[in-house]
This record gives C-alpha cells, structure tokens and sequence, in this order.
C-alpha cells in the first residue's frame, strides 16, 4: 500500500471515529441523538453553534440514518451505497482537516 493511499485511509478512519465521538458525546450530553434538526431552530445562537458541530459529526448521522432508513423503510441499494460513498467523502475531508490541524498544532509530526 502507497503512503498515501495509507493516509487516505487513515485520514478516513479518523474522520468516521471524530463524527462517532462528536455524536455519542452530544447524546451522552442531552439524551437524545444528534440530528440535522439543530439547524432548524430559526435564528437563534443555538442554530449558528450547531453548524461546526455538525461539519465534524454529519458522516455518523448520514450513516446512522442511512442504515436506520435500510432496515425500517427498506430503501434501496443504491441510495444506501450513495449515502455510503457521501459520508466516505465527507469523513476523508474532515479527517484531513483534523489531522492537518493536529500536525500545525505540534501534536503530530
């Protein structure tokens, strides 16, 4: 495996364990799962607040959405697979960003 096919892949697997993280401590925090739903709270602080949030953990809730909606609403194959290849992408951009921000932080080198 080429070193970059390897950070690609590293980069992705930290971006899916930062979104995990990221929702399972909000739902740990307020005792209901994260959603899209904090955006539609009008103009509000909470609204503007939410919206890193859910940059960094938007791939859990596409997946956790996506294999919900599989199982109860019997979705299709290829809306499950696009879904998939969305939040592969969106995590492998995140990842990237995380870690690009770690390694100008000095915590990685």
């Amino acid at each position: 495996m080429s070193p970059d096919a390897l950070n690609s892949l590293f980069s992705l697997c930290i971006g899916f364990a930062f979104a995990g993280a990221l929702a399972s401590g909000y739902q740990a925090l307020v005792k209901r799962p994260a959603g899209f739903g904090l955006l539609q709270q009008g103009v509000a602080p909470q609204a503007f607040a939410a919206v890193p949030f859910l940059v960094f953990a938007a791939p859990f809730i596409i997946m956790r959405n996506t294999l919900r909606g599989a199982r109860i609403e019997r979705r299709r194959f290829q809306f499950v697979m696009m879904a998939t290849m969305l939040a592969g992408f969106w995590s492998l951009m995140s990842g990237t960003f995380f870690l690009m921000t770690l390694r100008a932080a000095g915590v990685l080198a």
